[in-house]
């Protein structure tokens, strides 16, 4: 099942690159819905290198929920930038993740698209993945509206 998402951000398309690559960002958006807990590497680098990191995931930044693999890729695009995050768990088999950053008249266009399949658990998994991005792309437009002050948010 696929969630597909869009939001405009109030910033250059540059800035929404730059932070997007960066662990701080995913975990300052995905507060407090869930909290990633690096396994493997022990930390999260500054910046996302392409490879795996496996997380231990935490709901409400509490409840353990297994752990999640993120396989990164990016690549710049002919009139932005793309993240791809083909991760899977226990659980998920599919979490197919794919931010595009595009120019916009305002700013730059962001988009969330996720394909999950969990087998008979993926209409509760694309429920919460419904949730848990809009919610990401409400915390997304707050960081920009704060100039990325990420403590202010």
């Amino acid at each position: 099942m696929i969630v597909d998402i869009h939001t405009i951000l109030a910033c250059r398309l540059d800035e929404a690159v730059t932070h997007v690559k960066t662990p701080r960002l995913l975990e300052f958006v995905a507060a407090p819905m869930v909290r990633f807990v690096p396994v493997t590497p022990h930390a999260f680098p500054d910046t996302w290198s392409e490879g795996e990191y496996v997380a231990a995931l935490r709901l409400f930044g509490i409840i353990p929920f297994g752990a999640q693999s993120i396989v990164i890729s990016m690549a710049r695009t002919t009139d932005g930038f793309t993240v791809r995050d083909a991760g899977y768990s226990a659980l998920i088999s599919r979490w197919d993740h794919v931010i595009t950053i595009t120019p916009h008249e305002d700013g730059c266009h962001y988009r969330d698209r996720v394909d999950v399949r969990a087998g008979v658990m993926t209409p509760f998994v694309w429920l919460f993945a419904q949730l848990f991005y809009r919610h990401r792309q409400r915390r997304w437009r707050a960081l920009v509206a704060r100039k990325f002050n990420y403590g202010a948010a």
